[in-house]
């Protein structure tokens, strides 16, 4: 797995300014921002950056969008804390600092190239998991079969939505979603997200799965891929959990002997399977 070679300082805050903010749900909104350098991040999926504003403090977030989008990265921030909340309070042309990018990231060019790739998102998982999605379908021709699973608790909780039809409507792309409790205006599937993986066909040979949502949807995904044919070095998770510093140091985000924000938040399904604490 890949992680930031860059030369910049990456624990060296920098400005960057916002572009555009954009309300999403009740809780999550949607930030474009440019780094006041005019550098590129220099991410890759699935890494995250620590994001801060002074006098009030930083927290991790993770990158939304693929580096192949150039001139400004993306995150989704759910406001749960001071910081989100202060971020929530931003709006385009406010400032902000970034430091990272950190982690390790999905393994698109070393792992994935040339595989079919099954992409399991639930709930705000689909945030980090969205840099992966682009990345791959910016490639195209580099990956085998597409196939992106999402599912919410409710409509209202749906991320990216426009973006969810353009997947649905795209002829290289197998795209599928559930709602667990449906409303009155909508008229797709009800269910877990796992009432999705039966439907589509697994090259159990070719095949790498990338998982990212609520820690209680691992553990049944997971059973569901092993019984299709999947090994456990064909699955990939990203375990951003209570991350705070982004350095090792805070341990907020230990598991037994790993810190998510150093050895992953991306890991390998056989890297950690007898880490119980892990899903």
């Amino acid at each position: 797995m890949y992680k930031c070679d860059s030369k910049k300082d990456i624990y060296l805050p920098l400005p960057a300014t916002v572009g555009k903010v954009q309300p999403m749900t009740k809780y999550e909104s949607f930030f474009s921002c440019q780094l006041d350098s005019g550098e590129e991040l220099g991410h890759m999926p699935g890494q995250f950056v620590e994001v801060s504003i002074p006098g009030i403090g930083e927290a991790p977030i993770s990158v939304s969008s693929s580096p192949t989008r150039k001139g400004s990265f993306e995150m989704v921030i759910r406001k749960v804390g001071n910081v989100s909340k202060a971020l929530h309070g931003l709006a385009a042309g406010d400032k902000l600092f970034i430091r990272g990018p950190f982690g390790t990231s999905f393994p698109v060019d070393e792992a994935m190239k040339g595989k079919d790739i099954i992409f399991v998102c639930g709930g705000i998982g689909i945030v980090p998991v969205r840099s992966a999605i682009q990345y791959v379908l910016d490639n195209r021709d580099d990956y085998g079969r597409v196939i992106i699973l999402f599912g919410a608790k409710t409509p209202h909780d749906r991320l990216f939505i426009e973006e969810l039809d353009k997947w649905r409507e795209e002829k290289n792309v197998t795209f599928l979603e559930t709602v667990d409790h449906r409303d009155e205006n909508w008229s797709g599937p009800e269910g877990v997200i796992t009432t999705l993986l039966p439907l589509v066909k697994v090259d159990k040979d070719n095949t790498v799965a990338v998982v990212c949502g609520p820690p209680i949807m691992y553990k049944f995904v997971i059973i569901v891929l092993l019984e299709a044919g999947l090994r456990e070095d064909q699955i990939y998770l990203s375990l951003e959990r209570n991350m705070k510093c982004g350095v090792g140091k805070c341990g907020h985000c230990q598991i037994s002997n790993i810190y998510v924000c150093q050895d992953g938040p991306v890991f390998r399904f056989s890297d950690i399977t007898d880490i119980e604490e892990a899903l």
